[in-house]
């Protein structure tokens, strides 16, 4: 009786939560459906309006529902690792690979920052800074033990950042340096909303990939491991699939399920928000936006190094390695006919070598926090 109450306290709060995520939706926004639901949760959080002060629970709606939404997220994410990633990947592993890890040296570099100049801890810094997105990173923050209130902040200061800048600077160059582009315009999509028997079908098997690889990868206690394991299982099924049978494997993936997965993601972790986790928070989301553009600064102008280096666009490097969103970036690429397919193709390994490799130092850090603070503790309880 207690587990059906609370589960449709949550269906509830989610589902109020939602009306925020659909407003900001409106605004054209990839990811308006999570900030909007996860701005609309914290406020229930934080204020618990009267008519709705029995329901909302002083610990967040159940953890399920983000284990639950990072899977869907991961799904997604998977799909789009197939051949073409791999094939791009393989014509251009030194850029690439150069590149990504530049970011991620960049990122951290920024964390070091913010945690040295503001009032948020060592782990909080780290996580609010890695380029792994406004869907996945909040997440991760909750998994490892990160205040999930900056570290939603600190990547919304830099999502949009680069989101009201590098398109507008990129028309710019493209205005000013007109060039021209051989490559195809296809964007890696995820999933077909068109029904079918073998669409269906192999949805089922990634669904069932996704869920084995989730286990394994909990068993293996590895943090975000619904979100990870999803990921993995599908990548590497997408992949296989397709190498064997020869044909683009593509499963029944409406565009519903993106925003279901925002919505879970977003209700979720603002349900938790608290008024704790705003202190201090005015010297950290300044010293956040200076990072923030540094952040983008050191990534255009290495995307320009690249672009010369390599001989590829000027236009699609920077659309490629700026730390924003995939489908913003991948947008903005199609509109000025760079090559989408390899901007899409990074965006996505960015996001997977972020999620596959930074958890485990996130929680280092959180182990090797743990530590330092322990021993004052019991110093300061001997005293007592």
């Amino acid at each position: 009786m207690r587990i059906k109450h609370d589960f449709l306290r949550d269906i509830i709060l989610i589902l109020i939560s939602s009306l925020g995520g659909f407003l900001l939706s409106l605004t054209g926004m990839t990811i308006g459906w999570m900030v909007g639901t996860m701005a609309a949760a914290a406020c229930l959080s934080l204020f618990q309006p009267a008519p709705l002060k029995q329901a909302i629970s002083q610990k967040g709606i159940h953890k399920g529902w983000l284990s639950f939404g990072q899977m869907l997220l991961g799904i997604e994410l998977g799909q789009k690792m197939n051949m073409s990633v791999i094939f791009i990947f393989k014509e251009n592993w030194l850029i690439i690979g150069v590149m990504l890890i530049l970011s991620v040296i960049f990122a951290l570099l920024s964390g070091f920052v913010l945690w040295r100049f503001s009032n948020a801890d060592m782990l909080t810094s780290f996580v609010g800074t890695a380029p792994g997105g406004l869907s996945a990173m909040p997440g991760v923050a909750q998994e490892v033990g990160a205040n999930t209130a900056i570290v939603s902040l600190v990547q919304m200061i830099r999502v949009l950042l680069v989101v009201m800048t590098i398109p507008f600077f990129v028309v710019f160059i493209h205005s000013q340096y007109p060039e021209s582009q051989s490559a195809t315009h296809q964007m890696l999509a995820a999933g077909t909303s068109e029904f079918g028997t073998a669409y269906i079908a192999w949805t089922a098997v990634i669904v069932l990939a996704a869920f084995l690889a989730c286990k394994a990868i909990a068993l293996l206690r590895f943090p975000a491991p619904w979100l990870l394991g999803s990921m993995v299982g599908v990548a590497a099924i997408q992949i296989a699939g397709s190498s064997l049978s020869g044909l683009s494997l593509t499963a029944w993936w409406p565009h519903g399920f993106s925003v279901l997965s925002q919505i879970c993601l977003g209700a979720t972790i603002g349900s938790k928000i608290n008024k704790e986790m705003f202190i201090g928070v005015k010297r950290t989301l300044i010293v956040a936006f200076l990072g923030s553009v540094g952040l983008i600064i050191a990534m255009i102008l290495s995307a320009a190094v690249t672009a010369h280096v390599a001989g590829i666009s000027l236009t699609t490097a920077i659309l490629a390695f700026s730390p924003g969103g995939i489908a913003e970036m991948a947008t903005t690429s199609v509109t000025l006919h760079a090559d989408s397919t390899f901007v899409v193709a990074v965006q996505v390994l960015r996001v997977v070598l972020v999620i596959a490799m930074l958890p485990p130092f996130f929680r280092l850090l959180h182990h090797k926090s743990e530590k330092t603070a322990h021993p004052h503790m019991k110093k300061a309880g001997t005293e007592g």
